[in-house]
């Protein structure tokens, strides 16, 4: 008897995948189910996320161009001038150590109004920090504290 041979996904060249701005219907589930598979955005709902999408100021979304399927995500809040921070970075899991994180990353900082913005900011797990410390992000920032209200 075979073994089933496992699924091994090659490194997607640029045409596999197409960049969007917006979320189809279908897209916004999509990233529903990437949510759910989170610790972090697990209890996420739909209309809360529909929401969140209306009110962020840019969308980066990586889709399979055969199906449109959404397989990386990424957004950003920012006031276009001295502050950008960078939300839920997420690669659907057959789809992670392809390069699409990295992906998502240069297109967020190649955007001509994130280059613009003084200070561009993120926060991460301390096993993440030196996936981040190839753009030049650190964690070294003086005098700063991380502060949150959690409601």
């Amino acid at each position: 008897m075979s073994r089933p041979r496992p699924r091994i996904l090659k490194f997607p060249r640029k045409s596999d995948l197409r960049l969007v701005r917006r979320l189809s219907p279908k897209q916004i589930r999509e990233l529903l189910g990437l949510y759910r598979r989170e610790w972090w955005s697990k209890t996420r709902k739909e209309a809360e996320v529909r929401q969140m999408l209306k009110n962020t100021d840019l969308i980066f979304g990586l889709c399979d161009a055969r199906n449109e399927k959404l397989v990386a995500f990424t957004r950003v809040l920012t006031d276009f001038t001295y502050k950008a921070l960078i939300f839920d970075v997420i690669v659907d899991e057959s789809y992670r150590n392809l390069g699409l994180g990295k992906r998502l990353i240069d297109e967020v900082l190649k955007h001509p109004r994130v280059r613009k913005v003084k200070h561009v900011e993120l926060y991460c797990l301390p096993e993440l920090v030196s996936f981040y410390r190839k753009w030049g992000f650190t964690e070294k920032l003086g005098r700063l504290t991380f502060m949150r209200l959690k409601k």
